[in-house]
């Protein structure tokens, strides 16, 4: 099925993100954790990302390909423009194809450097591999977007511009990067309306389980943890069983400020861990 077909139907859309192991033993491992959260939750679909600078990018098309025949689950392929040229992806994307995989997210992606450097005969942008795969193929495309901006653009208004080529380019629906303080999700949306953006934003949670984990994540990311949550986190830091108690509790809250301000879905950045995502959902649906 075609994500883009999930939305509108007057409920919120749910769906897991994962990402490829580097052997074909984690990759099974990963397998059942991905069984346990759809037996128990039914998520409308799930994603895998895309392994930075070659590491696991040969298991992306196996494990969507798994996940859609071997559990029936509707599945969505990260893509990046990180050292591909045009064949290379057209190669990529064929397979995807003749696997039946109807869904991509397209990204530009981050070079395991640190700094993006296009790839000669390849795309420096994310809006160019989304006019890509519209102009030829028939996946629905997704796009990633920044509530707090790319770390790159110098500006707010910039990457909404950039939002808004992405999505002009082809992308059908957007999901965001990770955020803890919901109301930058909520004026990113009004922004992004404003800006003549119509297609679905999703909001990406990511369930805070270490300290360490979360600062490493955000520094990269350019996201914010909110000073009380930090203070909260680095008081219990050395203890993970409270750390994963106070990151899914907030988790929750955020989740159904979300939902109730009409947000069309939650997609979670599980990092292949079942317990905070299926904690957090699980009590999220039992509203």
């Amino acid at each position: 099925m075609k994500i883009a077909e999930l939305f509108g139907r007057g409920r919120p859309v749910f769906s897991f993100e994962f990402f490829p192991p580097k052997t074909d033993e984690a990759g099974n491992s990963m397998l059942a954790t991905v069984k346990d959260l759809a037996d128990m939750l039914a998520p409308d679909f799930v994603s895998v990302t895309y392994g930075a600078g070659g590491s696991t990018r040969g298991r992306t098309v196996e494990l969507v390909s798994r996940m859609q025949s071997e559990l029936g689950l509707t599945t969505m392929a990260h893509l990046t423009c990180v050292g591909h040229t045009q064949d290379e992806l057209a190669q990529l994307l064929g397979r995807l194809a003749s696997r039946g995989i109807k869904n991509v997210l397209a990204l530009r992606g981050d070079a395991p450097g640190g700094k993006f450097e296009p790839t000669p005969g390849g795309f420096a942008h994310a809006s160019e591999l989304a006019a890509f795969l519209r102009e030829r193929y028939r996946f629905c495309i997704g796009g990633a977007c920044y509530p707090e901006k790319h770390p790159e653009s110098p500006s707010s208004d910039d990457d909404l511009r950039w939002t808004a080529h992405k999505v002009a380019a082809g992308a059908e629906f957007l999901i965001t990067q990770l955020f803890f303080d919901s109301e930058d999700y909520f004026r990113f949306v009004e922004r992004a309306r404003a800006a003549g953006i119509t297609v679905p934003i999703v909001p990406g949670i990511m369930p805070i389980t270490s300290v360490s984990q979360i600062k490493r994540f955000t520094q990269m990311c350019g996201a914010r943890i909110p000073d009380e949550l930090r203070a909260r986190l680095e008081r219990f830091e050395d203890d993970p069983s409270v750390v994963m108690a106070i990151g899914i509790e907030h988790a929750i809250r955020q989740c159904r400020r979300l939902l109730e301000a009409n947000a069309p879905g939650l997609h979670f950045y599980t990092l292949n861990k079942s317990h905070a995502t299926r904690s957090i959902l699980a009590a999220v649906k039992a509203l």
